[in-house]
């Protein structure tokens, strides 16, 4: 299919997907997911892993024009009908990457969503291992625990961005949003706190890679590869990630579909791949290649996967902006940024971005290593202004939305940096402190300010 190109060709278009926390009148996690999602009512409302998850699909369109304005309109919308809904069932939504409320006795097997693939996942995952999941994060405290399911890694809520690029194009456009992950993470860290304690200013990414390994202790030691995986190498096509899904991972769900694509092929007709995209679909790299058929023509995407979610709506538009503005110009680059970094340099970039949040020190080719805000006001939101003007996207959208990247960078504040600063000058009992952040944090999600304007 790739050498006949019977693909739909270039088109930029971007395309979200958002989890949320669904908490009590409290800031407690509220295990609502089914009766939430049955008084939303519609169809781009998804089940999430935890019952105290959902997922928000947005369909991909353009973000020419005024295109990025009513994109964040558009969800702005949507999140306000489904946070009604939601607080007629007793719930409030969250955007937010780790709900800093939840507590270990929230997370187990029960609290799983009652959708079966996410039990047979589970199933699946723990007859792999063969031993319980555990959870090790040194960060400013530490964390040391246990788990015996794969429910831990519901705390983590994200942002996926898609992009859809045409196939020959694929290739440069993965390698240059795996050379930008670490930034993004920087500056849009919003997961400091997990089960009480302070950990990452992203500790979603650490959380997320332990808590769906498949391997027992004597696989790691033997170089088996972890199902949560930012990959090993720069790729010159979309089929190096494919070709690496079945030689490194065993499919974890045994389902088959009836479908028999060379058949399909041989009459002229398009197969939808079923194997392929659900075996893709458990193989968790922070970008992930995509295939889909939409109307009868099949396409590829890069979906993105390091973002948090929050802290408000509009910085999610300026978490979207920054990255499709710097994946207008790198992918294109004369000299490619892959050519001049190496690919454990990008990896080392995103643990980094990680643990210190946009305290952060990262690698650039021809700056060294840096302070990632001043990689990111000297270098990539020229690039990413650059790259949202090809877009054709409105230069006052375009200002707006960069401004707020911008605005994190000279104030030194993201979501996690808030988080931290409220919670210590709250004080005393941790929960305690925990708890009244997190009902402040969604009374400021609903103003729509930009996190770097909150007060402390």
């Amino acid at each position: 299919m790739l050498r006949e190109s019977r693909f739909e060709l270039e088109r930029p278009l971007a395309g979200l997907e958002i989890e949320l926390n669904i908490v009590d009148e409290h800031g407690e996690a509220a295990m609502r997911n089914a009766q939430v999602l049955a008084a939303i009512a519609q169809p781009d409302w998804a089940t999430e892993l935890g019952q105290f998850n959902i997922e928000i699909n947005i369909e991909p369109q353009g973000l020419d024009g005024e295109g990025a304005l009513a994109l964040e309109n558009d969800v702005r919308s949507r999140l306000n009908h489904a946070e009604s809904r939601a607080r007629s069932e007793g719930g409030h939504l969250v955007l937010i990457g780790i709900l800093p409320t939840l507590r270990e006795q929230d997370i187990g097997e029960g609290t799983l969503s009652a959708n079966p693939r996410f039990r047979l996942l589970n199933e699946q995952i723990f007859a792999a291992r063969g031993e319980d999941l555990h959870l090790l994060i040194e960060g400013v405290e530490r964390l040391d625990t246990h788990a015996d399911s794969v429910a831990p890694e519901a705390a983590c809520t994200s942002v996926q961005l898609h992009l859809q690029v045409s196939p020959e194009a694929f290739a440069a456009h993965w390698n240059a949003a795996q050379a930008i992950a670490g930034a993004q993470v920087a500056v849009a860290a919003n997961s400091p706190y997990l089960f009480g304690r302070e950990l990452h200013r992203e500790t979603r990414i650490s959380l997320f890679e332990q808590a769906t390994d498949t391997r027992p202790a004597e696989l790691k030691e033997q170089g088996v590869r972890p199902r949560v995986w930012f990959g090993e190498r720069w790729i010159t096509s979309v089929f190096d990630l494919f070709e690496e899904n079945v030689r490194y991972f065993p499919a974890l769900l045994p389902l088959v579909e009836h479908e028999d694509p060379r058949e399909l092929l041989d009459r002229g007709l398009i197969p939808h791949l079923p194997e392929l995209t659900l075996h893709n679909g458990t193989i968790y790299r922070w970008n992930r290649p995509v295939y889909a058929v939409v109307g009868g023509t099949p396409h590829l995407r890069v979906e993105n996967r390091v973002l948090p979610a929050g802290p408000t709506v509009l910085d999610v538009a300026a978490n979207a902006a920054f990255y499709y503005g710097m994946m207008a110009v790198l992918p294109y680059a004369e000299r490619p940024i892959w050519s001049q970094m190496s690919f454990a340099a990008a990896e080392d970039n995103l643990n980094t971005a990680a643990r210190h949040g946009i305290d952060a020190r990262l690698y650039w080719p021809g700056a060294g290593e840096v302070p990632a805000v001043e990689l990111i006001l000297r270098r990539l939101l020229p690039m990413a202004h650059e790259g949202l003007e090809r877009w054709g996207v409105d230069k006052a959208v375009a200002e707006r939305l960069l401004g707020v990247i911008e605005g994190r960078c000279l104030t030194g504040r993201t979501g996690a940096t808030w988080q931290v600063e409220k919670v210590r000058a709250i004080g005393g009992d941790r929960h305690e402190a925990l708890r009244r952040m997190t009902l402040e944090y969604i009374e400021r999600m609903h103003t729509n300010e930009p996190v770097h304007t909150w007060p402390v």
